[in-house]
């Protein structure tokens, strides 16, 4: 019992720890990876990015996925569309940006394996500001079935699917 719940204080201090990039210019807290199950080959990442100075997040990458991307969800039609974001993700000057289930997120996909709860998972994120210069960030996410400490809400979607999903 002990264990499990030193487990779960660590997880939740490694999830509201702040990560900087370029000189502090863009901000990254409470990030955090679902869980998956065996056969599921893609999941999301969630986090608030806030940039000092305005800045693109422009690419993801993980050496657990094949493919790494920045996705929004949003409804057309009265169906839910999940797609990646074209040319990146603005991050307004100093407006915090949150990834979130049900909106953007970072897929991960082609898994190489399941990520299991109460482990963590790298994640580079690669950033663009106004000037063109890149710089990146790398995390060490937890991997939680919901996001720790109980920020942000539980999924409103599936991430094993991929494309066009009908609304509920």
């Amino acid at each position: 019992m002990k264990l499990k719940s030193l487990m779960a204080a660590m997880t939740l201090a490694a999830a509201t720890l702040s990560v900087l990039a370029a000189g502090d210019a863009v901000e990254v807290k409470n990030a955090w990876a679902r869980a998956t199950v065996k056969g599921q080959m893609a999941t999301g990442a969630f986090m608030t990015i806030t940039a000092k100075d305005g800045s693109k997040l422009v690419g993801a990458a993980s050496p657990v996925a094949g493919v790494a991307q920045v996705h929004e969800m949003k409804m057309e039609g009265g169906v839910m569309k999940m797609a990646e974001v074209k040319g990146g993700l603005e991050l307004p000057a100093g407006k915090t940006v949150e990834l979130k289930p049900g909106g953007y997120h970072v897929m991960l996909m082609d898994l190489k394996e399941p990520l299991a709860k109460d482990t963590t998972v790298p994640v580079t994120l690669m950033f663009k500001d106004a000037k063109g210069v890149e710089s990146k960030v790398e995390l060490k996410m937890p991997v939680a079935m919901t996001a720790p400490g109980g920020m942000g809400k539980p999924a409103a979607m599936d991430h094993t699917m991929h494309g066009n999903m009908p609304a509920k």
